[in-house]
């Protein structure tokens, strides 16, 4: 398959173009009361084939790779931006190493945007292993380059986002006013052993306990008090958090001993001033989540191309109990106004 938008993004352009005069694509429209809404998935990875090579990688599955096949399957799910984001493979990297691989991959990331603005964004990676490098990068991926934000893992080769020695990062981020897409590195979080076995555990139970993890020590640790301003968003709807937030409330009750370091509020309070993608997979989970943060904390997404949620917008527009004003928010409202994106 080939990697057009990283060797040709011109060519992307032509056979969409082309695409669409031969009315072999249509775009769905979404439409809320009546009214267009424009659709913002921020949950879609990719992958820089040059970058990976640095390490002796190549991206699997190879729908990583932007192709047309990415424009058309966006058309038919009734996606019009996608906000792109790659997860770390790089945390284990040296120094040097890792500056060049970043630097490849987000010089890419912002051609491909460039190249198709009415279609994609993209968060800038960063080199986390090494926070002041990675707040530059971040610095220069917003600033420069024109990426919408940052995208790191839940965990850092092992260590946790409310380490102190990640405090550079974060103060950047909270200086550059950006959305940080958190999401799992499960593969790496210290659990493999007991999710081995059928059922692709890891995964299923690993992603999302590996999520909840890391938020729970950014709240515990005071990360979230020391950087008030920050603009988190956390894949798979948050975690396990969400759906059992208020045993954090009681357990500082209980154990106060367990809990020395003071917070400003109550640690569900935090949950609402963080943002959630939508991959929760029912109704009734939405509907849920809504409840524990509000529809306003809660942006589209589809983790394109692994088919987890090929659905997402209908998944949206049929939660029961949803305001219109909710839905359109949810589909892209939100994330628009959090990635900079024009109506």
């Amino acid at each position: 398959m080939a990697g057009i938008a990283f060797v040709g993004c011109d060519l992307l352009a032509a056979r969409d173009a082309q695409a669409q005069a031969s009315g072999a694509v249509r775009r769905r429209e979404v439409v809320v009361s009546g009214r267009r809404v424009k659709t913002v998935d921020v949950h879609a990875h990719c992958a820089v084939p040059e970058a990976m090579a640095l390490m002796g990688l190549k991206a699997e599955p190879q729908t990583l790779i932007m192709g047309q096949d990415r424009i058309r399957a966006m058309d038919e799910q009734g996606i019009d931006v996608e906000a792109l984001s790659i997860n770390p493979y790089w945390y284990k990297a040296e120094r040097d190493l890792a500056s060049a691989l970043i630097r490849i991959q987000n010089e890419k990331l912002a051609e491909l945007c460039a190249s198709r603005p009415e279609r994609f964004v993209a968060f800038a990676t960063a080199a986390l292993q090494y926070p002041d490098l990675a707040a530059e990068q971040l610095e220069e991926g917003v600033k420069k380059l024109g990426l919408r934000g940052g995208s790191i893992g839940a965990n850092v080769a092992g260590e946790e986002l409310s380490d102190p020695k990640f405090h550079p990062f974060w103060a950047k981020a909270e200086q550059l006013g950006c959305l940080i897409f958190i999401h799992p590195q499960g593969g790496t979080a210290g659990f493999e052993q007991r999710l081995r076995g059928s059922g692709g555990l890891g995964n299923v139970i690993g992603n999302p306990l590996d999520t909840t993890i890391a938020l729970s020590h950014l709240i515990f640790e005071g990360t979230l008090d020391r950087f008030p301003g920050l603009r988190i968003c956390a894949a798979h709807g948050g975690g396990y958090l969400p759906s059992y937030a208020a045993r954090s409330d009681a357990g500082c009750v209980t154990f106060p001993d367990r809990c020395p370091k003071p917070l400003k509020k109550r640690p569900t309070e935090y949950l609402r001033q963080l943002y959630y993608d939508s991959i929760v997979f029912t109704p009734e989970a939405l509907r849920h989540l809504v409840a524990e943060v509000g529809s306003g904390q809660i942006v589209m997404g589809t983790d394109y191309p692994f088919p987890w949620m090929k659905t997402s917008v209908d998944h949206i527009l049929d939660t029961p109990g949803l305001s219109d004003a909710a839905r359109a928010a949810i589909l892209g409202e939100t994330a628009s106004r959090l990635l900079r994106i024009k109506a």
